[in-house]
């Protein structure tokens, strides 16, 4: 079948996806990761591919950026496809001092300055949190692997340049870093009644800006993230 974004039949996506914002990085994961990866999907170029990961079916796609892209493919893929469970593996911006480049974040909960949970006319206010088991999963591979991380919540934010400059206002809750997509993740496994997790390296430090990443490196070297997704997946 096809939908408007997505053109791939049933089947062509394993129950479980990896979805990081770059397509270049989806790229770079099936091709060092996956063995046997097809490219399922090149509409608009957000190149999805499905292969296997230590026998494992896997699929890995890219999202684009921010809340309403996410929003798009993670909505057709669960919903359409039969995919199951989406892990974000993408990259973020730290507020907290413990957390160095190339750290890692597990994204329990998911806060934001968006209106993408308006849709569901609730009367109150969401809050778009992970899958436990994956979250707790996650945290185990982080410690196998000696990974210096944290689990606790993220800012989904709509604005990458915030001309009014208040990422670090966030850090007050304990906030732990931002970047642009997990709320609506969040927000569509829990109306599909599906799973997602968002792990994120730090690209980016508002406490240490000289350890900040080029895009390269962010494309290509974060790849404890990368086989932390997998072992999940």
């Amino acid at each position: 079948m096809a939908t408007p974004h997505i053109n791939a039949e049933i089947g062509a996506f394993a129950k479980t996806v990896l979805m990081p914002g770059d397509p270049l990085r989806a790229k770079y994961i099936a091709e060092n990761y996956l063995e046997d990866a097809v490219l399922v999907n090149n509409v608009r170029g957000v190149q999805g591919y499905t292969g296997y990961y230590k026998g494992k079916k896997v699929s890995v796609m890219a999202s684009g950026m921010g809340q309403p892209s996410i929003g798009i493919y993670s909505y057709e893929l669960f919903n359409f496809f039969g995919v199951e469970a989406i892990i974000r593996v993408g990259s973020c911006g730290s507020f907290h001092p413990d957390l160095h480049a190339r750290d890692i974040i597990v994204a329990m909960g998911a806060c934001t300055n968006g209106n993408y949970a308006s849709q569901y006319n609730l009367p109150g206010t969401f809050s778009p949190i992970a899958d436990f088991d994956l979250v707790r999963r996650a945290a185990a591979e982080c410690e196998k692997k000696g990974v210096n991380y944290k689990v606790g919540n993220i800012l989904s934010s709509d604005m990458f340049y915030d001309d009014a400059n208040s990422g670090m206002i966030w850090s007050k809750m304990g906030v732990l870093g931002v970047e642009m997509e997990s709320a609506a993740l969040y927000c569509n496994a829990a109306r599909a009644g599906k799973k997602a997790l968002c792990i994120c390296t730090v690209s980016d430090s508002f406490i240490y800006p000289e350890e900040n990443t080029t895009a390269e490196e962010r494309q290509n070297s974060f790849t404890q993230m990368m086989e932390i997704a997998l072992e999940l997946a």
